[in-house]
């Protein structure tokens, strides 16, 4: 029998190799006979006799020649012969009859798109890389398969119970009917008992409203929410009230950063910094009695100038001081939305190349690819969760006993 090297050096004379395309070549001709002994060795089990072996025969059906047909590989586009029985009750293993990639290459492409790879970035990556043409609707067709995949994600049964949510949207461009609208694709990111982070699911609608949250929120509790801790939201208006409508028991933080932002907003350059150092004493005051001393003498100082933008703060004050009734831990988990905009920047990074999507499916789909990588990195717990847990089954004892949590 011929050792592996011997095997090699006559291969390398027969095919006469003298340079890497040669190679190529060589391997893409020795793949195809491969596959075509593998089809042939099927077909054999599948009979129960040999070719040519007739008198081991037991079965009424036979061969019945061969299709032809092409499949891409990883060695470009190859031709094979597919055997045929007579009662065409044969399917081969190795290459389902709806087979035409055989290379791995529709999971490249999935993987190319999930990652912010335009149509036809693609096409020309796999063509320069396979020597395969593929088109742009190709692509778009292959990527399409996710969406049954996305589908099941978005309606697959929840926890009873998240401790933290995180609730925002993320605008963009999508064309229907001719015409480029906006859309929002509204987001919720909860942390589990165990203190892990999941994208509860992604909604695509029209423009953030109130109205939407709560269709949003009245679908997690049809799906097996039953209680939801703390919410912590940016400033739109109405949202708490869709909250409480679904949920009435659930504390509401407002994004204290984002809060900061829109104030600084109406403040002149010449007093901002000076604005912001007041404005820290407030929202990182001990307690909440602190924070609206601190408050007060904010208003003193600055009200005459800067009555619009404080007046915000009282307002909101219900929702923007929940976090002071928590320790440090927690009021550091819940005071901004940090978690969501993280998330919200690697969706950015990935649809960036994207400026309009063909439709919303598009844009579901880039979504939920992008999510699907994202949440793969996402295997360690919150920072001192163990602590965290521990406070709020404490806090909210009554409600954790009543889901027998």
């Amino acid at each position: 029998m011929l050792n592996k090297s011997e095997i090699l050096k006559k291969l390398i004379q027969e095919y006469d190799v003298k340079t890497t395309r040669d190679v190529q070549e060589m391997l893409k001709d020795l793949f195809a006979e491969t596959i075509q002994e593998m089809l042939e060795a099927e077909l054999d089990e599948h009979l129960g006799y040999d070719r040519y072996d007739n008198k081991n025969k037991n079965t009424t059906n036979s061969r019945n020649g061969h299709r032809n047909k092409k499949v891409r590989s990883d060695f470009g586009e190859v031709g094979i012969s597919i055997p045929r029985d007579r009662q065409g009750s044969f399917e081969p293993r190795i290459i389902k009859n709806y087979e035409n990639d055989i290379s791995g290459i529709e999971e490249q492409i999935i993987g190319m798109y999930s990652k912010g790879m335009s149509t036809r970035d693609i096409s020309a990556h796999i063509n320069s890389i396979y020597g395969i043409e593929v088109s742009h609707s190709l692509v778009s067709k292959i990527t399409d398969r996710v969406l049954p995949l996305a589908k099941e994600w978005q309606n697959r049964a929840l926890d009873t119970i998240y401790p933290v949510i995180f609730m925002d949207a993320i605008h963009y461009k999508v064309r229907t009917e001719g015409r480029i609208v906006n859309r929002a694709a509204y987001i919720a990111i909860g942390i589990n008992l165990e203190g892990i982070k999941e994208v509860l699911g992604i909604w695509i609608g029209q423009n953030e409203t109130s109205k939407y949250w709560l269709n949003v929120l009245t679908e997690i509790k049809n799906r097996g929410v039953k209680d939801i801790l703390i919410v912590s939201v940016d400033g739109l208006p109405g949202f708490a009230d869709a909250i409480k409508v679904v949920y009435p028991n659930t504390e509401i933080q407002r994004c204290v950063v984002h809060q900061i932002r829109n104030t600084l907003n109406y403040i002149s350059y010449k007093h901002k910094k000076e604005f912001a150092r007041d404005l820290k004493q407030v929202y990182t005051a001990s307690t909440e009695e602190n924070a609206l001393n601190e408050l007060a003498l904010l208003e003193e100082k600055w009200d005459d100038k800067y009555a619009i933008a404080l007046r915000s703060w009282r307002n909101n004050w219900d929702e923007l001081s929940t976090y002071f009734k928590y320790p440090e831990h927690i009021r550091t988990l819940i005071y901004t939305t940090n978690a969501m905009e993280s998330y919200n920047r690697m969706l950015r990074k990935v649809t960036k190349s994207k400026s309009v999507f063909p439709s919303d499916d598009s844009l579901h789909k880039s979504l939920y690819l992008a999510t699907m990588d994202i949440s793969d990195k996402w295997t360690q717990k919150i920072r001192n969760w163990n602590q965290i847990l521990a406070h709020l089954s404490i806090y909210f004892d009554d409600r954790m006993s009543s889901l027998n949590i």
